[in-house]
């Protein structure tokens, strides 16, 4: 292998008798003295010679608009050299030849300048980040027979607003096009049947994406912080959802997980704050979903909670283990009751639930993970009388004992207003709810009391406008 400088060359013709004509070397004179400056008007290109193919290895010249030749000495340019145009930001545009079949790494990366590239049809891959941080790249054009795009090939072209994937490409990379901000739009060919880890992390103008049948993988942070992403189709191929695979997809409001997933790495749908419901098909095999809640097959372990619910909810009865990050970042969650079925409580399991006041045990102490309240300043445990394992704190938060009771003695009218007294435990937060039919009740809050010395008095001004009237205590 050698390595050769592809200058210019000027030729004279001879004269008539052969001998060098004298106007030609006047003419001949100047270009000889430019030749000894630096190259301004010319490109060069510094190149290996392999097996009589060449590959080209830098470029020395002014930037702008350069054509990779095709032959040089008359041999074919058959690869584009790892590095070999890497940070030249003057690079306005290029033309690969169609005699390339291979794009090297670094490549074109952060040539800034560079608004679009054609990838002709001879090229077979793309390598690891040949076209990172290209952030005026506005169109590319990838040639049908490309196989593999490398690791980061596309990662932060944060002008490109779509790009379409030939049917001839096998493998995409890891983040191939992630932080590719204004990216709306992609076509994922059924060639592929991996969507690898951060394939399309920070893509945060994706809005839709249809996966096709032919993926049986989405990887670890596919999808990161996709947050105009408000829908996604997922095939019955796919048997594996990998960690926080749509962690931060804060449009997302509904998915479907098909009967073929076996696997769904824990936080897969984390910080998605407007996710409602994960509805899981009635013939998946190791998973469920009740009332829009991702449990286990069994319903014993809850595996996911929708971040975009607000309120309340009450865990079945069936659990007895809520796993790690399942309620992380549900920012709208004011209360949970849990079981005395559940044992054990995962890792960050409540982490940053933002509105989270109180959390009701109906049993013992469960054991617990690390940081299970990470963030949770307004956080109070409430547990019952009779149960066992409590102090004041559990999990670094305060602990109050959970014993609302109404007095039956203080029942009653009192200034043409019915009324009752609650006790408990001081600081106890108790809603009073009102429901006019019993047999097919909805129930209205009222009033909500904070127990202040141990006891509280409520008084229902509109009890007269009902001809009946019925009353319930529960925790915010």
């Amino acid at each position: 292998m050698k390595t050769q400088t592809l200058i210019p060359r000027i030729t004279c013709p001879k004269t008539m008798a052969g001998r060098l004509g004298t106007a030609c070397a006047t003419k001949l004179l100047p270009l000889l003295l430019l030749l000894t400056l630096p190259a301004v008007a010319q490109a060069q290109f510094s190149y290996t010679v392999n097996n009589g193919a060449i590959t080209i290895t830098g470029y020395t010249g002014p930037g702008g608009a350069v054509t990779i030749p095709s032959t040089i000495n008359g041999l074919p340019v058959t690869s584009i050299g790892d590095w070999a145009f890497y940070e030249i930001s003057s690079l306005s545009s290029v033309t690969i030849p169609d005699s390339v079949t291979n794009v090297g790494r670094y490549a074109f990366e952060l040539c800034t300048s560079l608004p679009s590239v054609t990838i002709p049809n001879s090229v077979t891959s793309i390598g690891e980040n040949a076209f990172s941080g290209c952030s005026s790249l506005t169109n590319v054009t990838i040639g049908n027979s490309v196989s593999s795009i490398g690791v980061a090939a596309f990662n932060g072209c944060t002008s490109l607003p779509s790009v379409t994937i030939p049917h001839s490409v096998t493998s995409i990379g890891q983040h191939a096009f992630g932080s590719c901000r204004i990216l709306s739009s992609v076509t994922i060919p059924s060639s592929i049947t991996n969507i690898a880890d951060y394939t399309f992390e920070y893509c945060l103008s994706l809005t839709n994406v249809t996966i096709p049948s032919s993926v049986t993988r989405i990887g670890d942070d596919a999808f990161l912080y996709c947050i105009s992403l408000t829908s996604v189709t997922i095939p019955n191929s796919v048997t594996s959802i990998g960690h926080f695979a749509f962690v931060g997809c804060s449009s997302l409001t509904n998915v479907t997980i098909p009967s073929s997933v076996t696997s769904i790495g824990e936080d897969g749908f984390d910080a998605c704050s407007s996710l409602t419901s994960i509805m899981v098909d009635a013939l998946n095999s190791v998973y469920s979903s009740v009332n829009g809640v991702l449990l286990d097959k069994n319903q014993a372990t809850l595996i996911a909670y929708p971040g975009g619910r607000v309120g309340t909810y009450t865990i079945p009865n069936s659990v007895t283990n809520i796993g790690g990050y399942a309620f992380s970042l549900c920012g709208s969650l004011t209360s949970v009751t849990i079981p005395s079925s559940v044992s054990n409580i995962g890792d960050w399991a409540f982490e940053y639930c933002a509105s989270l006041q109180g959390v009701y045990f109906e049993g013992s102490a469960p054991r617990f993970g690390l940081s299970i309240f990470l963030n949770d300043t307004n956080v109070t445990v409430y547990y019952l009388p009779g149960t066992s394992g409590w102090g004041p704190f559990f999990a670094n938060r305060p602990t109050v004992l959970w014993n609302p009771q109404v007095q039956p003695a203080s029942f009653g009218v009192r200034a043409n207003q019915f009324g009752f007294s609650i006790t408990g435990s001081s600081n106890l937060v108790i809603v009073i709810e009102a429901s006019t039919n019993l047999a097919n009740p909805t129930w209205s809050p009222l009033q909500t009391n904070t127990l202040t010395g141990d006891s509280s008095y409520f008084s229902d001004a509109q009890w007269t406008n009902y001809p009946g009237r019925f009353y319930r205590l529960r925790w915010p």
